[in-house]
């Protein structure tokens, strides 16, 4: 039962992992907002048509849509705008090791907006990850690092991502994750897409069919297919066990965009690569034995439902 478990979770890291390339990818052939509007469309879509034909449409309350609009605002159209005007410069491989800080990110947000502790090995992992993310990044030698403007746009993207997780937090306390899920599939898209027209400058869609395939084949894939495998998996082996998958992200992205793309792997990616996996597992308190955390500080804000 393990061994087909982990190989499931493993499908869901090659479709999150190889998801970076196909955005690379993407990009050349769609302007980013109206690229996002067309994957989140055709998603809501699919939900919808599924709970149609189930008759199983998840309720929604005023006080969840109080959390669903920032949800659909900063982990949609911030999230996915950011993230596919940096894939327009930024390689996959890049990409992937600064998105593979969301989880000590949202550590340290949890901390702060909702209380949780934060342990020893937190820091430690955090200082690592940090030092890796210095490593893929820097350039020019030396000590000195220079943000290109697409890595800046990956990194708004790993943090309205991490804020993201921070409000599903709060709805998990009332409702179901699938239909989080669904309820934040056709939100996203209903602000997406009028966002994308206007406040894009130039709509480009692309005219190969080959592309939208791709576009709405990948989309479906990583964040309907892979998303409601990865969530009954957790029930199998448990979140901590299976967060250790989501580190191998990089390295699916690296390889795809290898074969793909024929992307060259710097010493500094691979360096940074290990740093960064290596600090968020000792984070993730899988390498080290755990230890008390340490105490809340009294300063700090709640998120009200």
């Amino acid at each position: 039962m393990k061994l087909k478990t982990y190989a499931l979770l493993l499908t869901c890291v090659l479709f999150w992992g190889s998801n970076f390339v196909f955005g690379t990818i993407l990009v050349q052939q769609f302007s980013p907002m109206a690229l996002s509007a067309v994957r989140l469309s055709f998603t809501a879509l699919f939900f919808i048509v599924v709970m149609l034909f189930t008759r199983r449409w998840p309720t929604l309350k005023m006080r969840d849509l109080l959390l669903f609009l920032p949800l659909g605002l900063i982990g949609t159209v911030v999230n996915q705008t950011a993230f596919f005007n940096g894939m327009q410069t930024t390689d996959a491989t890049t990409a992937a090791l600064v998105m593979s800080l969301a989880p000590i990110t949202t550590a340290y947000l949890a901390r702060w907006l909702l209380k949780e502790p934060l342990s020893k090995p937190m820091i430690t992992g955090s200082v690592a990850a940090l030092a890796g993310v210095f490593l893929v990044v820097g350039r020019g030698g030396g000590f000195s690092l220079s943000l290109s403007l697409g890595e800046i746009m990956i990194f708004i993207a790993m943090l309205s991502f991490a804020v993201s997780v921070i409000l599903v937090r709060k709805l998990t306390e009332r409702m179901e994750p699938l239909a989080i899920t669904i309820h934040a599939s056709w939100i996203g898209a209903v602000l997406q897409v009028p966002c994308a027209l206007l406040l894009e400058p130039s709509i480009r869609l692309s005219h190969s069919v080959w592309m939208w395939l791709l576009a709405v084949g990948s989309a479906l894939g990583s964040q309907v297919i892979a998303t409601l495998i990865w969530n009954r998996q957790l029930k199998e082996i448990g979140a901590g066990k299976s967060a250790v998958f989501l580190n191998l992200q990089p390295f699916v992205a690296m390889l795809v965009g290898f074969i793909l793309l024929g992307t060259k792997v710097t010493l500094g990616q691979l360096g940074g690569s290990l740093l960064i996996i290596g600090g968020v597992l000792i984070a993730s308190e899988v390498l080290v034995k755990k230890e008390p955390p340490l105490p809340v500080p009294k300063r700090g804000s709640d998120l009200n439902a």
